[in-house]
């Protein structure tokens, strides 16, 4: 017997891959039909976004805001009013937090801590946060059987989702992302650990090409236990190509970034990310509805953060 048409051998198989090399991709998973689906969802929530992005009140400036704009503007490709909406938003958060203070310079700061920019490449791609709770529909794709084991495979069954998020690489945007590992191996010094932390998924929702954008990854560079240097170029890159409903897999120690799109159509993907039980996820997903959440199956409620944070003790 074996999960969604592929056996327990070939999982095993790409199991063994993906802890080898840093990576695999599973063709035809998710069914035309499917595919239509999920891609009319984050088409209308890339648009609404875009025209009607979260805008909450502003906070109060403090002189450290200086040190954060530039840390901004020097980490991501994005707009003035993308930079500006996103300073809103951190002085919004930090005014909810009674104007605490980080301890440490922006490019200290955890991620998981800081509001990051919907749309990048000067506004030509964009990014859906919290996406589960605007479309209750991805949460089966949070609990595919054939990812999730895969998922477990790596990280211990007790794993749990740290974000679940849509992507959007622009046309033209030819440059590419810049190679990294993902949260919280930014924050740890070399060497890293010798095992995985997190593993990273993006279902495929359109054709990833050599052309149009495709993740590229570094084989074996999670053997390194090093972080590449960030805007260096990597030589040894290698394309993780697919049809719609094929997902690709990756460990966030492998090296990583989304590939340059020089076609005229955007490269949408939904990426689900999944961290090691004793690491602070990404998102809280323990604020959705709880009218939605009582439509969710208990795995999903638990890889969402229910009776898998701390407790108010006492």
């Amino acid at each position: 017997m074996g999960t969604h048409g592929i056996s327990n051998d070939d999982l095993k198989s790409i199991l063994t891959h993906l802890s080898e090399h840093g990576y695999a991709v599973i063709e035809g998973i998710l069914s035309e039909k499917e595919v239509l689906h999920y891609r009319g969802l984050v088409e209308e929530l890339f648009e609404r976004e875009r025209h009607q992005p979260f805008e909450p009140e502003d906070g109060p400036a403090l002189p450290e805001d200086t040190e954060m704009e530039a840390y901004l503007k020097d980490s991501y490709q994005i707009s003035e009013a993308e930079q500006a909406r996103l300073m809103r938003r951190i002085r919004h958060s930090r005014a909810q937090n009674q104007d605490t203070p980080w301890p440490v310079p922006p490019s200290g700061v955890v991620k998981n801590f800081l509001h990051l920019p919907t749309l990048f490449d000067y506004d030509q791609s964009q990014r859906i946060w919290n996406l589960v709770n605007k479309a209750p529909d991805f949460g089966k794709l949070i609990e595919h059987p054939v990812v999730l084991s895969l998922a477990r495979g790596i990280l211990g069954e007790d794993c749990v989702l740290a974000d679940c998020s849509a992507t959007s690489i622009g046309p033209h945007t030819d440059e590419g992302g810049a190679w990294h590992v993902d949260v919280p191996l930014g924050q740890l010094p070399e060497p890293l650990p010798d095992f995985p932390l997190t593993i990273q998924n993006a279902w495929m929702l359109d054709p990833f090409t050599t052309t149009n954008g495709a993740t590229q990854i570094v084989p074996d560079s999670h053997r390194t236990r090093r972080k590449p240097v960030w805007g260096e170029q990597q030589e040894n890159g290698k394309m993780l190509t697919g049809s719609p409903g094929s997902v690709a897999i990756w460990l966030s120690n492998t090296w990583h970034r989304s590939g340059p799109n020089a076609t005229d159509n955007p490269r949408r993907a939904i990426l689900c990310y999944y961290s090691r039980s004793w690491i602070k996820p990404f998102t809280d997903y323990t604020s959705i509805a709880p009218e939605i959440v009582q439509t969710f199956s208990s795995e999903l409620r638990y890889l969402l953060g229910y009776s898998a944070s701390a407790p108010v003790r006492g």
